[in-house]
């Protein structure tokens, strides 16, 4: 468990593709032509559009525009990707027929591969050849900044994971707390319960720096090492032991409880009980049914201390939360929380080893996935995880 210098908390963006220098971008060729009568740009435009469309590069602008000495403009337009041998014999026969007709000198370009994640990347991809640069556009708030309230939210929550991280025994777990942002209230928690004893000797050790020198603590943390348990001894008596339950894990199953108590007359239309629904794979499409909550009891003790947001209709699963971790999640948690729908994920400290937000992996930005939630690492001062740390160590 590593922090960084500084006493300030500070929250970072973890996009869903790695940051990559403006001037290292990949670059793909393409087949160019300079359009000596502007006046048929239009025409070219649309029909190129017909027969040699950019599909895999949608953020290049087809149109180079260049101001030229004297004030005129000099326009280039792009007619199809280079042939992978460089031979313009490869064009196709339909983009010769352009180039004939409109009498047009076809030279090579290079075009930036992938659309630009940043305003300094895009200036740079537009030396090459102009293209079209968004600004993130998820709506979700943070991702362009957030407020001094929503900091000390963001940063109140990490504080709430951090705590239920400790353990007895100078032992470190992970730590996961779902947030209902609406009520911004705790509706779940939970930490590693992937074996119920701690063997030093077998575990990973986390440390971290102070300014009295380097401590060491032992670590059970099941997102750093997934597969531990494989390597594991086999002779040893455990009163329970089951490698899937890692910390996010076990808080989307605590969240379903609530959601299974707090509205105990919801079930699927075609099942009479959560087992069948789970076991029947014909009914495995079927969706939670809203319905109304009057007749909720919320008035267990437990349930209050989640918190008393609008029950008109059951969730579905943790559409719209968040989820504060201590260590960033294996690519197991990471999917689990997409299944969920989870909004926005927060986590502490970098997974060097099997991190899947970040790290090693960045499953935010899988386009084929079907959800998508924005990553925040939440940069903890040293001085905090000392605290931490020799609280853990005193067993406090």
């Amino acid at each position: 468990m590593s922090g960084e210098d500084g006493g300030a908390w500070r929250i970072v963006h973890v996009p869903g593709r790695p940051p990559v220098p403006p001037d290292q971008q990949l670059t793909v060729n393409v087949v160019a032509a300079q359009i000596e009568q502007p006046k048929l740009t239009n025409t070219i435009i649309r029909r190129l559009s017909q027969i040699a469309p950019l599909e895999d590069l949608h953020h290049v602008k087809r149109v180079k525009k260049k101001c030229i000495e004297g004030g005129q403009i000099q326009l280039s337009v792009i007619l199809c990707l280079a042939p992978e041998n460089g031979d313009f014999d490869g064009i196709p026969c339909d983009v010769k027929d352009v180039i004939n007709s409109y009498q047009l000198s076809p030279f090579v370009a290079k075009v930036c591969k992938y659309a630009a994640s940043s305003k300094e990347e895009w200036v740079e991809q537009c030396k090459l050849w102009p293209t079209s640069y968004h600004p993130p556009t998820y709506n979700i708030s943070g991702i362009t900044g957030f407020s001094e309230e929503d900091s000390q939210s963001v940063v109140s929550f990490m504080k709430y994971a951090l705590e239920l991280a400790k353990s007895h025994g100078n032992v470190v777990v992970n730590a996961a707390a779902i947030v209902d942002p609406l009520s911004n209230q705790v509706i779940a928690r939970a930490r590693d319960e992937v074996c119920s004893w701690q063997t030093p000797k077998t575990e990973a050790s986390a440390e971290c720096g102070s300014s009295g020198g380097p401590r060491q603590v032992e670590t059970s943390i099941s997102c750093l090492h997934p597969r531990w348990w494989v390597n594991e001894q086999t002779g040893r008596s455990s009163s329970f032991c089951h490698p899937l339950r890692h910390a996010a894990i076990v808080a989307i199953e605590s969240s379903a409880a609530r959601d299974r108590r707090l509205f105990p007359d919801v079930r699927y239309k075609d099942e009479s009980t959560i087992e069948e629904c789970v076991l029947s794979p014909a009914n495995s499409q079927a969706k939670r049914q809203k319905t109304d909550a009057n007749d909720v009891d919320n008035d267990d003790k437990n349930d209050t201390a989640y918190g008393n947001g609008d029950l008109s209709s059951r969730p579905y699963l943790c559409t719209g939360n968040d989820i504060y971790l201590v260590w960033e999640p294996c690519t197991m948690c990471a999917m689990a929380l997409v299944h969920q729908r989870i909004r926005r994920v927060f986590y502490a400290c970098p997974n060097p080893s099997a991190g899947a937000l970040g790290s090693v992996h960045r499953l935010q930005g899988e386009k084929s996935l079907n959800h998508h939630y924005a990553v925040f690492r939440v940069v903890v001062p040293q001085d905090v995880l000392d605290k931490v740390v020799l609280s853990m160590i005193s067993g406090s």
